[in-house]
């Protein structure tokens, strides 16, 4: 049963970051195009490893504030828009307030459409001062923050580049979500580019991975020639994750209109506290689909942890 497959691979996760040597695990979920899946795989990815018993931190850098609705405090009293995370990167030594226990765990700091001024600010910073200072700005921020967890993801807003290098100069690690089509594929250059201008200041910055996010599991050859071009693409710089995301309209639809993710969905069907909504097949046919967006971010989080935990047992 899927729920039992979670809580051995959490497990797993749990026990693998219990033992391995401490570190500044910032993982930035990035790609400039819209769509492909990052919210969604940032917002699993920190769920699932907190759901292991390890803290983590989730900064949504988003101005559409995405991750709110996966997480279902969109609209709420917990809801800023941003406010108080644009407040403590422009005000030098201020701490950015956290959503305690989002889930067990699991902290996040909130995005929203505050970002966008932040990112006119810090564009406006960036051509009136010489140097990278205001790209350094957001690290400085989640510094004082980073060593009470064991993980802290950074979900990275498409279309705004001082956003986007701002996360990657404050993070230890990139993991890029894409979907199979070609201008997904071309995206790759763009994010390679955004890669090595953050490296000039953060040059510790590492490539985890590639995730191909939207697949059809029985497209096999689609599939093989995408992850061929996709590693052509990178020139070897990191793998293409072996655990790939399937995709399905109705659960993604369900995650931002109920506010759970893929496996917490699963869980209402299937102990049928979803019976008044959905009855009958509809119930079986939701509740199939769940399991299997849930399982394949099981791996995938599973993946990109032991990934994380290698390069750390590699640098040390």
């Amino acid at each position: 049963m899927l729920l039992d497959d979670c809580n051995l691979n959490c497990n797993l996760i749990g026990y693998l970051m219990a033992f391995a040597p401490a570190g500044p695990r910032t993982v930035a979920v990035t790609n400039g195009k819209g769509g492909v899946g990052k919210t969604t795989t940032s917002t699993h990815l920190a769920s699932l490893t907190a759901a292991s018993g390890q803290k983590v931190l989730l900064v949504d850098l988003d101005p559409q504030g995405n991750c709110g609705e996966d997480l279902g405090y969109t609209d709420t009293d917990l809801d800023d828009n941003g406010d108080s995370l644009v407040a403590a990167v422009l005000s030098k030594g201020r701490t950015a307030p956290r959503l305690a226990r989002v889930r067990d765990n699991l902290d996040v700091i909130v995005g929203g459409d505050s970002l966008d001024d932040l990112a006119d600010m810090l564009a406006g910073r960036q051509r009136r001062e010489s140097g990278n200072g205001s790209a350094a700005l957001l690290a400085e921020t989640l510094a004082p923050l980073i060593d009470d967890y064991a993980l802290v993801v950074l979900d990275c807003p498409p279309r705004h580049e001082v956003l986007e290098i701002s996360a990657l100069v404050a993070a230890r690690y990139v993991v890029i979500p894409t979907r199979t089509d070609a201008s997904s594929v071309k995206g790759l250059r763009r994010v390679a580019a955004k890669f090595v201008k953050a490296r000039e200041v953060n040059p510790a910055l590492e490539l985890l991975g590639v995730v191909m996010y939207g697949t059809n599991p029985s497209a096999t050859r689609i599939r093989a020639e995408v992850r061929q071009r996709l590693e052509e693409a990178l020139q070897e710089a990191a793998p293409v994750f072996d655990a790939t995301v399937r995709y399905t309209e109705a659960t993604a639809y369900d995650i931002r209109e109920r506010g759970q993710l893929s496996h917490e969905l699963e869980a209402a069907l299937l102990d049928g506290s979803e019976r008044e909504r959905l009855r009958g097949t509809k119930r079986r046919a939701a509740a199939s689909a769940s399991k299997t967006l849930a399982a394949d971010f099981d791996a995938l989080t599973t993946e990109i942890v032991q990934g994380v935990l290698k390069r750390e047992a590699a640098d040390a």
